[in-house]
């Protein structure tokens, strides 16, 4: 996710049609001139939270559930009881979950497999996949995962047709830009973003769930103060 300056390796394809592209317009085709044309990109949006915390909140709640996502929110020691109702309720008995997810986040009603480099085959007998979350993004609903401990491989959360994602309040900020931001440190690992359950609409405007992941999503959003 590093800054795209637009310059690509000498002799590539790619390289090749930017140049061209650049010398039809008349411009001047090199990387030094593509990354200052960049840098003065006018960015004048929003790059800070200007609501008050427990607003941050309330909005990413309100995005989730828009979405079609189920929200629930908890305290630090609820977590697993949260977790086996949600799972109750949506007649889950079995589960996959990443390397490294907390153990006192699993409750003991539930078998909970360690994913451990799982085929897709494998991955799709489960009634859903569990998982933690490096942050999420209120103003569009926007949960990220990324390849670390609890979070695990893309595959994980793709291939199950169920997702029960935890989401620690401190993780979720306002704006994009400041997502962008954090992940900056990051940014050289593999990461899903999502926005509700996999969804999307057909030439007819029909809607169509699960296409390119779970159909179903939970999201447990844990803080100390509930």
């Amino acid at each position: 996710m590093g800054v795209d300056t637009g310059a690509a390796p000498l002799g590539s394809a790619r390289a090749e049609i930017l140049q061209r592209i650049r010398a039809a317009t008349g411009g001047v085709s090199n990387t030094e001139v593509a990354r200052a044309g960049w840098t003065r990109l006018p960015r004048e949006y929003r790059r800070a939270a200007t609501r008050e915390r427990e607003a941050v909140l309330e909005l990413l709640e309100d995005r989730l559930r828009d979405y079609d996502a189920n929200v629930v929110r908890t305290g630090r020691d609820r977590v697993s009881a949260i977790v086996a109702k949600m799972l109750s309720e949506r007649g889950k008995t079995r589960m996959v979950v990443p390397p490294g997810i907390p153990n006192e986040w699993l409750p003991v009603v539930v078998e909970f497999v360690v994913d451990e480099g799982l085929s897709a085959a494998e991955l799709d007998r489960f009634d859903g996949v569990m998982t933690g979350s490096t942050m999420a993004i209120a103003q569009t609903g926007t949960v990220i995962l990324q390849s670390v401990p609890g979070q695990g491989r893309r595959a994980v959360t793709l291939v199950p047709d169920y997702q029960l994602c935890v989401v620690c309040e401190e993780d979720v900020v306002e704006t994009v830009p400041e997502a962008m931001a954090r992940l900056q440190e990051t940014a050289e690992l593999p990461t899903t973003f999502f926005s509700g359950p996999s969804a999307t609409a057909d030439i007819e405007m029909t809607r169509i769930k699960g296409v390119h992941g779970p159909r179903y999503l939970d999201v447990v959003l844990v803080g100390s103060g509930i």
